[in-house]
C-alpha cells in the first residue's frame, strides 16, 4: 500500500469516499462534504494523506487533522478524521493511513491526537484502540444526527486521545 500527501487532484476520490462515510450515518454529523477549498483551508497540509494499492492507482481512503486551537499552548494538539472506501473496507487502509499519521505528527512535534467517533461506529473504535488511542470520555448526547438510519436521534460522542511518547 501506498501512503501519499494529499494533492488537490485527489479531492473528487477524497469527496467521494467521504460522502460515503456520510451515507453510513455512523461516521459524522455532516451532511454532505465541503468544497475542497473548505477542507483545504481548515485541513493541516503536512498532515493529509490519501492510501492507493499502487502508484497512481484509486484512492482508497484519506486522513487529515485540524487545530484543535489558535492557542499557542494547543499546538501540538490536533483532531483527526479517517474515511476508507466502501470497496477498500477490511484490507488494512485505515490502520495504515491512521499510523501514516501518527508517524507524521509526532515528527513534527505534535503531542496528542484526538478523534470523536459515534459508539455505532466499532471498527473505528478498535482500530483507535489498536493503535494507542484510548478512552477518555462519552459525551452523552452531543449532537442530533440530521440524515441516515439515525437521523433525528441525539448521538453520544466517544472521545479518544492518543499521547506521543516521544514528546
Amino acid at each position: 500500500m501506498l501512503i501519499e500527501p494529499m494533492a488537490a487532484a485527489d479531492w473528487p476520490a477524497v469527496e467521494a469516499i467521504y460522502a460515503e462515510g456520510i451515507a453510513t450515518g455512523v461516521a459524522t454529523f455532516e451532511a454532505e462534504p465541503p468544497s475542497w477549498e473548505t477542507f483545504d483551508q481548515g485541513r493541516l497540509p503536512g498532515h493529509r494523506l490519501v492510501a492507493r494499492a499502487a502508484e497512481d492507482g484509486p484512492v482508497l481512503g484519506w486522513i487529515a487533522i485540524t487545530p484543535v486551537s489558535t492557542r499557542a499552548v494547543y499546538a501540538g494538539v490536533v483532531e483527526h478524521s479517517v474515511y476508507v472506501a466502501e470497496a477498500a473496507a477490511g484490507q488494512g487502509v485505515g490502520r495504515a493511513l491512521l499510523q501514516a499519521l501518527i508517524d507524521s505528527t509526532e515528527a513534527a512535534g505534535i503531542w496528542t491526537i484526538q478523534s470523536g467517533i459515534f459508539p455505532q461506529n466499532t471498527a473505528s473504535l478498535a482500530l483507535h484502540k489498536a493503535l494507542g488511542f484510548r478512552v477518555i470520555g462519552t459525551r452523552e448526547r452531543v449532537g442530533r444526527m440530521p440524515q441516515g438510519p439515525l437521523a433525528g436521534q441525539w448521538l453520544d460522542v466517544i472521545a479518544l486521545e492518543r499521547r506521543s511518547p516521544l514528546i
